[in-house]
């Protein structure tokens, strides 16, 4: 910009030193400022026009780096599920929070911690829900202990 004033300057000064008559010289002046002014504010619409149009490309980018960013972590955890050499996984729904969280069989862990909300659950590998005497059958994660409590219900009838 500061070249485009330079010119402009300069234009003016040579018009000064051209024009002798007086009134041509103002009529010359002012008509050039006006059309000056008008190119001035067409530039500046295009410019905020180029601005608004990069900012919603910079935002597209940013969101299409977010879903791109999600799409490498599935695909990375797609392939670790097709060639998992070591083990399987595990769900776990946890029996405070109800938070669903996977971790790698570990036959010789007994607990883990939830990851949400930090409570100890135990883990029992053998599957044996009948090793429970203290299940009251009242777990969001699980119908063993509830089926087996209506079995004995039905037997005192």
């Amino acid at each position: 910009m500061a070249k485009l004033k330079e010119e402009y300057e300069q234009f003016l000064n040579d018009i000064e030193q051209n024009v002798k008559n007086k009134e041509d010289l103002e009529y010359i002046k002012n008509r050039f400022d006006t059309f000056f002014k008008f190119i001035l504010e067409q530039m500046d619409c295009i410019l905020t026009a180029k601005e608004d149009k990069i900012e919603k490309i910079e935002k597209n980018h940013k969101e299409l780096v977010e879903k791109m960013s999600k799409m490498e972590q599935i695909i990375q955890n797609i392939e670790k599920d097709i060639y998992a050499d070591d083990g399987f996984d595990f769900e776990i729904t946890c029996p405070y929070c109800n938070y669903e969280f996977i971790i790698d069989v570990d036959e010789n862990k007994t607990e883990i911690e939830c990851p949400e909300c930090k409570n100890i659950i135990e883990l029992d590998w053998t599957g044996d829900l009948d090793k429970d005497e203290n299940c009251g059958g009242n777990c969001s994660h699980c119908s063993g202990c509830e089926d087996e409590q209506e079995d004995n219900e039905d037997d005192d009838m």
